[in-house]
């Protein structure tokens, strides 16, 4: 715990029952010494026998060391719930050695008849008093009625979301919009009102028409906008891909990627590090990071919970998006800039995360763009998978580009391949990595199945933008 200043100290009062709630203690700086203090007494000689004998008491002090951090238990203990049973009669019977199996136990053990005990998967999520400020139901009030809600499948929303009115398209349908909603028209109307919007409008306006499709990594990395800015801006001026080679894409209002062979090299390209013992090294040995971990997660039971800003229309009025907030360290011009990496592939690189979602045109190593362009001139159908390139064109940009992941975790981490010395096998790795032998290629495909539509970011893009 002491090595994670972001974790809590917890406490269990019956530390052997697995039932036990803890109360949590929160981690303060201090500077405070410790001191060991010795109290010593000395009896006095009695000399007469009506004198009682006072002892003489000396103190003695030491000073062990500096305390630099402390941690305090501010917050209430929560209910604790026992393995008891409760009998017709109200005696209490103990339950631990019927639901807890400490040893292995044979058939018998799991065919008993048991009462029902079901402890609470979740006590209180917070630990400190708070006041609940009551109101009234509206939803009880005559005449009222429920707000739309777009989409059919949103469930448990405290409140309507707050739309920003993208334009969805999948790759089947017929026609492509050429202009935006009326509301996400007045909705960018509405936040730009200051120059340095109307400028970000126009950076955004001459990469689409340099560019007609863009991600959204992408454009962060290239224009400084405000996120929650950007989330009225890009439905303003592109519609977004759900399916297809260019899914989780924007694309420019008017161009049908899908009737335009040159739109190839914006294909999108899902590829994910490659990681296991038959690649020479396991998922701790990376050395690039996942964007989630289980590992990392912590219940939200935190007595000094850090106020979350909340982005109003107000704030991005008043310039919010590239100039608003004083006193920054980095320049307006790239207070909100990603770094390249987040889009672009180059050889001698690792990718910031394990999975990328890269447009094919950024792929920047010569072999790869030798593998796109494979077809030129010949495009003749696009395909929902594979769009105007040949075949299985995605699994060899990802086995090429796994290649050289590899050769870059040897070079700064050669003891990983310390057991592959030999030349010959040397070979043959590399020939089993680029795809040279059918059959392993084989069983590379079902251990490794491309996505046709990854959802875990991409959902996640989807929901900020309906």
């Amino acid at each position: 715990i002491y090595a994670d200043p972001a974790k809590r100290l917890e406490l269990y009062f019956r530390p052997k029952d697995p039932y036990c709630h803890p109360v949590c203690a929160n981690r303060f700086p201090t500077s405070t010494m410790l001191l060991r203090v010795r109290r010593r007494s000395k009896k006095k000689q009695q000399l007469d026998a009506e004198e009682q004998i006072q002892p003489e008491v000396q103190f003695e002090m030491e000073i062990l060391g500096i305390v630099t951090t402390v941690y305090k238990f501010q917050g209430m203990s929560d209910f604790q719930y026992l393995a008891m049973h409760s009998g017709p009669d109200g005696k209490q019977t103990s339950m631990y050695d019927k639901v807890l199996m400490l040893q292995p136990e044979k058939e018998e053990f799991f065919n008993r008849d048991l009462p029902l005990y079901i402890p609470p998967p979740i006590f209180s999520r917070l630990d400190t008093p708070v006041d609940y400020f009551y109101r009234p139901d509206i939803q009880h009030r005559s005449g009222y009625n429920n707000p739309q809600v777009s989409g059919e499948n949103l469930i448990g929303l405290s409140r309507a979301r707050r739309p920003h009115n993208a334009i969805f398209v999948n790759f089947d349908d017929e026609e492509i919009p050429t202009k935006p909603l009326d509301a996400a028209v007045q909705n960018w109307k509405k936040v730009c009102t200051n120059p340095v919007d109307k400028k970000v409008e126009e950076e955004l306006r001459k990469l689409f028409e340099a560019r007609p499709v863009w991600s959204r990594n992408a454009v962060k990395a290239n224009i400084s906008v405000h996120p929650d800015k950007l989330k009225v801006l890009l439905p303003y001026l592109a519609y977004y891909m759900l399916t297809g080679p260019w899914r989780s894409l924007w694309v420019r209002f008017g161009y049908d990627p899908r009737k335009q062979p040159e739109a190839k090299i914006y294909q999108v390209l899902d590829f994910r590090i490659r990681c296991g013992m038959k690649y020479g090294y396991a998922a701790t040995d990376m050395p690039v990071k996942a964007k989630r971990s289980t590992y990392n997660y912590s219940l939200p039971i935190t007595v000094k919970k850090q106020g979350s800003h909340t982005v109003s229309v107000h704030d991005l009025k008043q310039g919010l998006g590239s100039a608003g907030t004083s006193g920054a360290k980095k320049s307006p011009s790239s207070r909100y800039k990603l770094k390249e990496s987040v889009y672009i592939f180059r050889e001698g690189a690792l990718p910031p995360y394990r999975q990328m979602f890269y447009q094919l045109c950024d792929l920047n190593v010569e072999s790869l763009q030798k593998i796109i362009h494979r077809n030129d001139g010949t495009e003749s159908e696009c395909t929902e998978r594979d769009g105007w390139c040949l075949a299985k064109t995605s699994d060899d940009l990802r086995d090429s580009m796994s290649l050289m992941i590899k050769q870059i975790i040897r070079s700064t981490r050669p003891a990983l391949f310390s057991n592959t010395t030999s030349s010959e096998d040397g070979k043959e790795q590399l020939a089993y990595e680029s795809g040279e032998d059918e059959d392993d290629e084989e069983e590379e495909e079902e251990d490794f199945k491309p996505s046709d539509g990854s959802e875990n970011e991409m959902e996640t893009e989807i929901l900020d933008y309906v």
